[in-house]
């Protein structure tokens, strides 16, 4: 099964997150199967990739809490939500 998740880096005291597609059975900093995104807690920036959000979301991926609450901000969830009432 594959997640949005966090994958840490930078420095000591100074993290920056990628927001990455990963399979669940992978260690935080494991491998990654695409990035989509990025967010820097500290001077609050957020960069989303959000074709690529959308095209795992529905394939079957899904968020965890703080990748959720990331996207929700940004509205990608609104757009998702648009193009799936397009096609009905």
């Amino acid at each position: 099964m594959v997640k949005l998740r966090l994958k840490r880096c930078g420095r000591k005291q100074r993290a920056v997150y990628r927001i990455v597609a990963i399979d669940v059975r992978s260690r935080r900093e494991g491998r990654d199967l695409r990035k989509v995104g990025f967010y820097d807690p500290i001077n609050n920036q957020t960069y989303l990739n959000v074709p690529a959000i959308h095209y795992f979301l529905e394939t079957g991926a899904q968020s965890t809490g703080t990748v959720h609450d990331i996207s929700k901000k940004a509205g990608v969830f609104t757009e998702l939500r648009l193009n799936q009432t397009n096609f009905n």
